[in-house]
Protein backbone atom coordinates (compact mmCIF):
# COMPACT_ATOMS: atom_id res chain seq x y z
CA UNK A 1 0.00 0.00 0.00
CA UNK A 2 1.51 3.35 -0.79
CA UNK A 3 0.50 4.90 1.98
CA UNK A 4 2.28 8.14 0.96
CA UNK A 5 -0.57 8.13 -2.22
CA UNK A 6 -3.18 8.08 -0.01
CA UNK A 7 -2.70 11.70 1.37
CA UNK A 8 -4.01 13.04 -1.72
CA UNK A 9 -1.95 16.42 -1.95
CA UNK A 10 -1.98 17.68 -5.23
CA UNK A 11 1.46 18.41 -6.18
CA UNK A 12 2.97 15.52 -4.09
CA UNK A 13 4.63 13.76 -6.81
CA UNK A 14 6.25 17.26 -7.92
CA UNK A 15 7.78 17.43 -4.00
CA UNK A 16 8.54 13.88 -3.55
CA UNK A 17 10.44 14.61 -6.66
CA UNK A 18 12.28 17.18 -5.37
CA UNK A 19 12.63 15.42 -2.30
CA UNK A 20 14.71 12.79 -4.11
CA UNK A 21 17.30 15.38 -5.69
CA UNK A 22 17.95 16.58 -2.17
CA UNK A 23 18.02 13.62 -0.72
CA UNK A 24 20.77 12.34 -3.09
CA UNK A 25 22.68 15.26 -2.65
CA UNK A 26 22.53 15.07 1.36
CA UNK A 27 24.49 11.37 1.61
CA UNK A 28 27.67 13.02 -0.72
CA UNK A 29 30.83 13.18 0.36
CA UNK A 30 34.23 13.81 -0.20
CA UNK A 31 34.99 9.61 0.30
CA UNK A 32 33.62 8.42 -3.41
CA UNK A 33 33.39 4.46 -1.20
CA UNK A 34 31.49 6.62 1.52
CA UNK A 35 29.15 8.07 -0.93
CA UNK A 36 28.22 5.01 -2.46
CA UNK A 37 27.79 3.22 0.85
CA UNK A 38 25.52 6.09 1.90
CA UNK A 39 23.76 6.38 -0.86
CA UNK A 40 22.94 2.81 -1.07
CA UNK A 41 19.55 2.58 0.59
CA UNK A 42 18.77 5.98 -1.31
CA UNK A 43 19.18 4.98 -4.47
CA UNK A 44 17.44 1.62 -3.86
CA UNK A 45 14.09 3.77 -3.30
CA UNK A 46 11.19 3.84 -0.74
CA UNK A 47 8.33 5.31 -0.47
CA UNK A 48 9.40 8.51 1.71
CA UNK A 49 6.08 8.40 3.95
CA UNK A 50 8.01 10.14 6.27
CA UNK A 51 8.74 13.26 4.24
CA UNK A 52 5.30 12.72 2.99
CA UNK A 53 4.14 13.60 6.60
CA UNK A 54 6.04 16.32 6.56
CA UNK A 55 4.84 17.81 3.24
CA UNK A 56 1.25 17.05 4.21
CA UNK A 57 2.12 18.55 7.83
CA UNK A 58 2.40 21.92 5.93
CA UNK A 59 -0.37 21.62 3.84
CA UNK A 60 -2.60 21.00 6.07
CA UNK A 61 -1.87 24.50 7.94
CA UNK A 62 -2.75 25.83 4.50
CA UNK A 63 1.20 26.15 3.35
CA UNK A 64 2.08 24.81 -0.09
CA UNK A 65 -0.30 25.80 -2.03
CA UNK A 66 2.26 26.15 -5.23
CA UNK A 67 4.28 23.05 -3.71
CA UNK A 68 6.46 22.43 -0.60
CA UNK A 69 9.17 25.22 0.06
CA UNK A 70 11.94 24.73 0.42
CA UNK A 71 13.06 24.47 3.97
CA UNK A 72 9.82 22.09 4.32
CA UNK A 73 12.05 20.00 2.00
CA UNK A 74 14.60 20.35 3.67
CA UNK A 75 13.15 19.29 7.02
CA UNK A 76 11.57 16.20 4.80
CA UNK A 77 15.45 14.84 3.77
CA UNK A 78 16.63 15.36 7.66
CA UNK A 79 13.34 12.92 8.11
CA UNK A 80 14.09 10.67 5.88
CA UNK A 81 17.97 10.61 6.60
CA UNK A 82 17.26 9.61 10.31
CA UNK A 83 14.89 7.08 8.93
CA UNK A 84 17.68 5.66 6.37
CA UNK A 85 19.89 5.65 9.10
CA UNK A 86 18.12 3.56 11.73
CA UNK A 87 17.57 1.04 8.97
CA UNK A 88 21.32 0.71 8.12
CA UNK A 89 21.54 -0.46 12.12
CA UNK A 90 18.75 -2.08 12.69
CA UNK A 91 19.70 -4.54 9.13
CA UNK A 92 23.18 -5.02 11.62
CA UNK A 93 20.97 -5.82 14.79
CA UNK A 94 19.11 -8.09 12.68
CA UNK A 95 22.16 -10.21 10.20
CA UNK A 96 19.96 -8.83 7.29
CA UNK A 97 20.26 -10.13 3.91
CA UNK A 98 18.08 -7.66 1.98
CA UNK A 99 16.58 -4.25 2.41
CA UNK A 100 14.42 -2.97 -0.68
CA UNK A 101 14.73 -6.18 -2.38
CA UNK A 102 18.87 -4.99 -2.96
CA UNK A 103 21.95 -6.78 -0.88
CA UNK A 104 21.72 -5.10 2.31
CA UNK A 105 24.65 -2.75 3.75
CA UNK A 106 26.19 -4.76 6.37
CA UNK A 107 25.85 -8.17 4.24
CA UNK A 108 27.34 -6.59 0.71
CA UNK A 109 30.45 -4.39 3.11
CA UNK A 110 30.11 -5.61 6.61
CA UNK A 111 28.73 -4.73 9.98
CA UNK A 112 31.49 -1.79 10.42
CA UNK A 113 31.01 -0.04 7.65
CA UNK A 114 27.52 -0.12 7.75
CA UNK A 115 27.51 0.71 11.82
CA UNK A 116 29.76 3.63 10.42
CA UNK A 117 27.51 4.80 7.29
CA UNK A 118 24.11 4.48 9.25
CA UNK A 119 26.01 7.09 12.16
CA UNK A 120 27.39 9.04 8.76
CA UNK A 121 23.69 9.55 7.68
CA UNK A 122 22.40 10.52 11.16
CA UNK A 123 25.65 13.31 11.20
CA UNK A 124 24.12 14.49 7.82
CA UNK A 125 20.49 14.61 9.22
CA UNK A 126 21.55 17.11 12.18
CA UNK A 127 23.64 19.29 10.12
CA UNK A 128 20.32 19.86 7.78
CA UNK A 129 18.43 20.50 11.19
CA UNK A 130 20.59 22.82 12.75
CA UNK A 131 19.98 24.77 9.49
CA UNK A 132 16.35 24.88 10.34
CA UNK A 133 16.59 26.52 13.58
CA UNK A 134 17.87 25.48 16.95
CA UNK A 135 14.11 24.22 17.68
CA UNK A 136 14.24 22.12 14.60
CA UNK A 137 17.68 20.98 15.66
CA UNK A 138 16.63 20.11 19.58
CA UNK A 139 13.80 18.07 18.14
CA UNK A 140 16.02 16.04 15.86
CA UNK A 141 18.23 15.27 18.35
CA UNK A 142 15.34 14.34 20.71
CA UNK A 143 14.44 12.24 18.21
CA UNK A 144 17.06 10.34 17.29
CA UNK A 145 17.44 9.24 21.51
CA UNK A 146 13.62 8.21 21.49
CA UNK A 147 14.38 5.65 18.34
CA UNK A 148 17.40 4.21 20.52
CA UNK A 149 15.39 4.30 23.51
CA UNK A 150 12.29 2.13 22.35
CA UNK A 151 15.12 -0.13 20.25
CA UNK A 152 16.47 -0.67 23.65
CA UNK A 153 13.14 -1.46 24.99
CA UNK A 154 12.66 -4.00 22.24
CA UNK A 155 16.54 -5.49 22.49
CA UNK A 156 15.71 -6.18 26.40
CA UNK A 157 12.89 -8.18 25.92
CA UNK A 158 13.52 -10.29 23.27
CA UNK A 159 13.02 -14.04 23.96
CA UNK A 160 10.88 -12.91 26.61
CA UNK A 161 6.95 -14.07 26.77
CA UNK A 162 6.50 -12.60 29.64
CA UNK A 163 6.72 -9.23 28.02
CA UNK A 164 4.02 -6.58 28.87
CA UNK A 165 1.55 -4.68 26.72
CA UNK A 166 2.80 -1.20 28.22
CA UNK A 167 6.33 -2.50 27.66
CA UNK A 168 5.22 -3.38 23.96
CA UNK A 169 3.73 0.08 23.12
CA UNK A 170 5.96 2.05 24.85
CA UNK A 171 9.18 0.19 22.33
CA UNK A 172 6.79 1.12 19.54
CA UNK A 173 6.48 4.97 20.51
CA UNK A 174 9.89 5.27 20.99
CA UNK A 175 11.39 3.39 17.60
CA UNK A 176 8.22 4.22 15.27
CA UNK A 177 5.90 7.03 16.46
CA UNK A 178 8.12 9.01 17.63
CA UNK A 179 9.42 10.19 14.26
CA UNK A 180 6.36 10.07 12.32
CA UNK A 181 5.37 12.65 15.17
CA UNK A 182 8.78 14.58 14.32
CA UNK A 183 7.94 13.91 10.82
CA UNK A 184 4.79 16.11 11.37
CA UNK A 185 5.97 18.82 13.63
CA UNK A 186 9.19 19.60 11.73
CA UNK A 187 6.51 20.39 8.22
CA UNK A 188 4.41 22.83 10.67
CA UNK A 189 7.32 24.24 12.16
CA UNK A 190 9.21 25.40 8.66
CA UNK A 191 5.59 26.16 7.41
CA UNK A 192 4.93 28.74 9.62
CA UNK A 193 2.07 27.11 11.30
CA UNK A 194 0.45 28.18 14.54
CA UNK A 195 1.55 26.65 18.12
CA UNK A 196 -1.86 25.31 18.31
CA UNK A 197 -1.58 23.74 14.76
CA UNK A 198 1.91 22.05 15.41
CA UNK A 199 1.24 20.71 18.47
CA UNK A 200 -2.31 19.11 16.84
CA UNK A 201 -0.31 17.84 13.52
CA UNK A 202 2.46 15.96 16.09
CA UNK A 203 -0.40 14.34 17.78
CA UNK A 204 -1.91 13.28 14.91
CA UNK A 205 1.66 11.62 13.69
CA UNK A 206 2.57 10.24 17.39
CA UNK A 207 -1.27 8.58 17.04
CA UNK A 208 -0.29 7.51 12.92
CA UNK A 209 3.19 6.54 14.28
CA UNK A 210 1.14 3.95 16.51
CA UNK A 211 -1.33 2.56 14.18
CA UNK A 212 1.22 1.98 11.45
CA UNK A 213 3.77 -0.40 13.65
CA UNK A 214 0.62 -2.29 14.75
CA UNK A 215 -0.51 -3.32 11.54
CA UNK A 216 2.66 -3.88 10.65
CA UNK A 217 2.84 -6.37 13.36
CA UNK A 218 -0.46 -7.68 12.39
CA UNK A 219 0.88 -8.29 9.32
CA UNK A 220 3.58 -10.83 10.05
CA UNK A 221 1.31 -13.19 11.45
CA UNK A 222 -1.50 -12.78 9.49
CA UNK A 223 -0.08 -12.12 6.39
CA UNK A 224 1.40 -14.63 3.18
CA UNK A 225 5.10 -13.91 2.14
CA UNK A 226 4.15 -13.30 -1.54
CA UNK A 227 1.10 -10.42 -0.01
CA UNK A 228 3.95 -8.85 2.09
CA UNK A 229 6.44 -9.02 -0.31
CA UNK A 230 9.05 -10.38 2.31
CA UNK A 231 9.37 -13.60 4.84
CA UNK A 232 6.06 -13.48 7.43
CA UNK A 233 6.85 -14.36 11.27
CA UNK A 234 10.29 -13.02 11.06
CA UNK A 235 9.62 -10.67 14.28
CA UNK A 236 9.09 -14.52 16.06
CA UNK A 237 11.62 -15.92 14.82
CA UNK A 238 13.83 -12.74 15.99
CA UNK A 239 12.25 -13.13 19.57
CA UNK A 240 10.18 -9.74 19.16
CA UNK A 241 6.42 -10.56 20.54
CA UNK A 242 4.41 -7.94 19.52
CA UNK A 243 0.90 -6.97 20.10
CA UNK A 244 -1.24 -10.29 18.62
CA UNK A 245 1.25 -12.70 20.34
CA UNK A 246 1.10 -10.53 23.58
CA UNK A 247 -2.80 -11.03 22.93
CA UNK A 248 -2.86 -15.24 22.57
CA UNK A 249 -0.21 -15.72 25.10
CA UNK A 250 -3.20 -14.38 27.36
CA UNK A 251 -5.43 -16.87 25.75
CA UNK A 252 -6.67 -19.70 27.88
CA UNK A 253 -6.41 -22.42 25.45
CA UNK A 254 -3.62 -21.39 23.44
CA UNK A 255 -1.33 -19.17 25.57
CA UNK A 256 0.33 -21.85 27.65
CA UNK A 257 1.23 -24.21 24.26
CA UNK A 258 2.51 -20.79 22.50
CA UNK A 259 4.37 -19.96 25.75
CA UNK A 260 5.68 -23.27 25.95
CA UNK A 261 7.30 -23.00 22.10
CA UNK A 262 8.61 -19.47 22.70
CA UNK A 263 11.42 -18.18 24.63
CA UNK A 264 14.43 -19.55 21.91
CA UNK A 265 14.81 -19.09 17.99
CA UNK A 266 12.51 -20.68 15.92
CA UNK A 267 12.70 -23.03 13.27
CA UNK A 268 11.32 -22.79 9.95
CA UNK A 269 7.89 -25.40 11.01
CA UNK A 270 8.35 -23.52 14.48
CA UNK A 271 7.37 -20.52 13.30
CA UNK A 272 4.72 -21.43 11.27
CA UNK A 273 2.57 -23.66 14.12
CA UNK A 274 3.50 -20.61 16.18
CA UNK A 275 1.59 -18.23 13.64
CA UNK A 276 -1.28 -20.15 12.95
CA UNK A 277 -1.52 -20.59 16.86
CA UNK A 278 -1.82 -16.69 17.44
CA UNK A 279 -4.14 -16.56 14.18
CA UNK A 280 -6.05 -19.54 15.75
CA UNK A 281 -7.61 -16.75 18.68
CA UNK A 282 -9.10 -13.45 18.57
CA UNK A 283 -5.68 -11.89 19.06
CA UNK A 284 -5.78 -10.36 15.68
CA UNK A 285 -9.02 -8.79 16.09
CA UNK A 286 -8.29 -7.47 19.21
CA UNK A 287 -5.18 -5.89 18.36
CA UNK A 288 -7.04 -4.55 15.10
CA UNK A 289 -9.17 -3.04 17.41
CA UNK A 290 -6.31 -0.76 19.56
CA UNK A 291 -5.18 -0.17 16.02
CA UNK A 292 -8.56 1.15 15.54
CA UNK A 293 -8.09 3.22 18.95
CA UNK A 294 -5.37 4.93 17.61
CA UNK A 295 -6.66 5.70 14.31
CA UNK A 296 -9.54 7.40 16.12
CA UNK A 297 -6.91 9.91 18.07
CA UNK A 298 -5.28 10.21 15.20
CA UNK A 299 -8.02 11.77 12.82
CA UNK A 300 -9.19 13.72 16.18
CA UNK A 301 -5.66 15.01 16.17
CA UNK A 302 -5.80 16.08 12.18
CA UNK A 303 -9.08 17.59 12.80
CA UNK A 304 -7.82 20.22 15.32
CA UNK A 305 -5.48 21.50 12.07
CA UNK A 306 -8.04 23.42 10.40
CA UNK A 307 -10.46 22.45 7.77
CA UNK A 308 -9.87 20.94 3.86
CA UNK A 309 -9.03 18.31 2.06
CA UNK A 310 -5.79 17.58 3.25
CA UNK A 311 -6.85 17.76 6.60
CA UNK A 312 -9.63 15.13 5.47
CA UNK A 313 -7.01 13.00 3.74
CA UNK A 314 -4.99 13.06 7.10
CA UNK A 315 -7.96 12.11 9.24
CA UNK A 316 -8.63 9.17 7.31
CA UNK A 317 -5.51 7.80 6.75
CA UNK A 318 -5.37 5.62 9.94
CA UNK A 319 -8.25 3.60 9.00
CA UNK A 320 -7.78 3.57 5.52
CA UNK A 321 -4.71 1.55 6.22
CA UNK A 322 -6.43 -0.77 7.80
CA UNK A 323 -8.99 -1.25 5.73
CA UNK A 324 -7.42 -4.01 3.73
CA UNK A 325 -5.70 -6.31 6.40
CA UNK A 326 -6.22 -10.05 5.93
CA UNK A 327 -8.25 -10.65 9.18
Amino acid sequence: MNVAGLLGLPRLDQDLDRLEEALRGSVGSEDPFLSEVAGHLVAAGGKRLRPALTVAAAAAGGAGGDGAGEEVLRGGVSVELVHLGSLYHDDVMDEALTRRNVESVNARWGNLVAIVAGDFLLARASELAASLGTEVAGLLAATIARLCEGQVLEVRSTFDPGRTEPAYLASIAGKTAALMASACRIGALTAGLARDQVDAVTAFGSAFGMVFQIRDDILDVAATDAALGKPTGQDLVQGVYTLPVLRALGDPDVGPELRALLGSPLQPGEREKARAMVRSTPALESSLATARAYAGQAGAAARRVGRGPVVDAMAELGHRILDDLPI
